[in-house]
């Protein structure tokens, strides 16, 4: 999961808040008269199956050098798994190519050199967009401005940042703003610590105008330097540089056979996880219990709408797939009006979870971004179903940091399901659904320990037929969302591969831009 601002003013840290909601009664059941076929849909849809497609996706990534990353073999291999399925299960796949400028790094090291004893390394990321270092890297002292966050050219006024590395905190402004103001005081680049724990990943946003490198590292590092500082002069050494390579990847598309194509039911998952690690909760988890819903719904006697699945590529890199697909269909008239609603599944496996629901009626937060109309009722089939259950959830920001942004921003009502990533947990949420308050929800998230043996099956079970009952029920009546109900009149679809289709797109260009251009 990369949760991106691309296209959004979003500030904060990286994280997608959960906010503690009534478990039940939040959402007044609606009158549905498919809820019972959809409940009893929803059984088949069973933990273990997808389990099972998970043991496929692990066994993949440990073949493949670890990771399932966008680009790589280890991503060929996971979609040809999916197509294999599908295709098994009767369904016609298309592959969705994109191509997009991929960052290499080619040296990525920040060294201190003591006055006594050996070199001290500290792990640092070269910022999206930012200029590299000349080759063998900058070294010089470090400079702090005098408030920490270095956002305005007032503080850096009476200190000497000329030649010097300039070492700043998170927060305040943006990292372009923090790297552009250190290089008008004279600084030859800029790394920024984080505000809390962990590795400060992020962007200067396209077309940024800053001229030095700029860097990330973590809070225990960035005080560390901080403090070797008040003692003297230090001889700190960065060197990150990096080029872009024109890569192509591809998005894996599968719609139903039955059900008017004038009102498609889109649900998406993405399939490319991180170079740390095999990918298995993000995103394997989102991408197994969408392919066993499909799966199972490939038998279905009757639907009355389309339904599409989507395993989307390059994700991590930046919403890059998703924003691609949405981009082509935008440019073909008529074809997002055919889109009923958006359903997106980033995370629904954590071990230490929480049961999550986009909060698109902004009952507990305000969300950043312009939510559509019909995505409340969206979210209404997911609560509505926990409710009807008995089972706890609470509402996670509506941010638009995962696919589901793409759909968004061109007007069409979404919402989904996510299990945690990198927000603590609290005393409330282990009250409604257990585990350990104080740790992160995924205490693996980006990490090579995002594997199977991490995987909490209760929470794949309570969210993968979720899933189902939300795709079955909307397959059958999106009145609430967007006034179709009943089969209608039912268009002939054009033959896979043939003008019309709607998810034949072939190949797009250029790149999104990058996630977190929080400050």
């Amino acid at each position: 999961m990369r949760r991106t601002a691309l296209g959004l003013v979003i500030a904060g840290a990286l994280t997608v808040g959960a906010g503690v909601a009534s478990p039940v009664a939040a959402h007044p059941p609606a009158s549905n008269p498919h809820t019972s076929t959809a409940a009893a849909f929803a059984k088949k849809v069973t933990a273990k199956n997808v389990l099972r497609h998970l043991g496929q996706l692990q066994k993949i990534a440990d073949q493949n050098g670890g990771n399932r990353a966008a680009a790589t073999p280890g991503y060929e291999a996971s979609a040809r798994y999916v197509e294999k399925t599908l295709k098994k299960a009767g369904y016609t796949t298309e592959r969705d190519y994109f191509t997009f400028d991929r960052e290499i790094l080619d040296a990525q090291t920040l060294t201190l050199a003591p006055a006594a004893g050996d070199p001290v390394s500290y792990v640092v990321d070269q910022m999206a967009y930012s200029a590299s270092t000349p080759v063998g890297g900058v070294t010089a002292d470090v400079a702090s401005p005098t408030d920490t966050f270095g956002c305005t050219p007032e503080t850096w006024e009476g200190v000497d940042v000329t030649g010097k590395i300039a070492l700043v905190s998170r927060g305040g402004c943006t990292f372009a703003i923090k790297g552009a103001t250190a290089e008008a005081a004279g600084a030859a680049a800029t790394v920024i610590y984080n505000n809390t724990d962990g590795l400060l990943n992020g962007t200067l946003g396209e077309e940024n105008g800053v001229g030095i490198a700029v860097a990330g590292i973590s809070l225990a590092d960035g005080q560390a330097l901080v403090a070797a500082a008040a003692s003297g002069p230090l001889a700190l050494t960065l060197d990150v540089r990096s080029h872009t390579e024109t890569t192509e990847s591809f998005n894996v598309i599968a719609e139903t056979k039955k059900g008017r194509d004038d009102n498609v039911v889109m649900l998406g998952a993405h399939l490319d996880g991180v170079e740390e690690g095999p990918g298995i909760n993000d995103n394997g988890s989102g991408s197994a219990a969408l392919l066993e819903v499909a799966v199972q719904l490939a038998d279905a006697k009757k639907l009355n709408n389309t339904v599409r699945f989507a395993w989307w590529g390059a994700e991590e890199l930046g919403l890059i797939g998703s924003t691609r697909y949405v981009t082509d269909l935008a440019a073909q008239a008529g074809e997002l009006d055919r889109i009923a609603t958006y359903l997106n599944f980033d995370m629904v496996g954590s071990p230490n979870y929480i049961i999550g629901v986009y909060d698109a009626d902004e009952s507990t937060y305000e969300a950043p971004v312009a939510v559509p109309e019909g995505s409340a009722a969206t979210e209404d089939v997911l609560t509505d179903y926990f409710d009807s259950i008995g089972q706890a959830w609470v509402d996670t920001e509506f941010s638009g940091r995962s696919d589901y942004q793409a759909f968004i921003l061109n007007g069409i009502p979404a919402s989904g399901l996510f299990t945690g990533a990198d927000d603590v947990k609290t005393d409330e949420e282990v009250a409604l659904f257990g585990g350990t308050a104080g740790i992160t929800h995924d205490p693996n998230y980006h990490s090579p320990g995002d594997d199977l043996t991490n995987i909490n099956a209760e929470a794949l079970g309570i969210m993968s037929k979720a899933i189902a009952f939300a795709t079955y029920s909307l397959a059958q009546d999106t009145s609430a969302i967007n006034g179709v109900s009943g089969p209608g009149d039912q268009p002939v679809k054009p033959k896979p591969g043939k003008p019309g289709k709607p998810w034949k797109h072939g190949k797009s260009h250029g790149a999104p831009g990058h996630w977190d251009k929080a400050a």
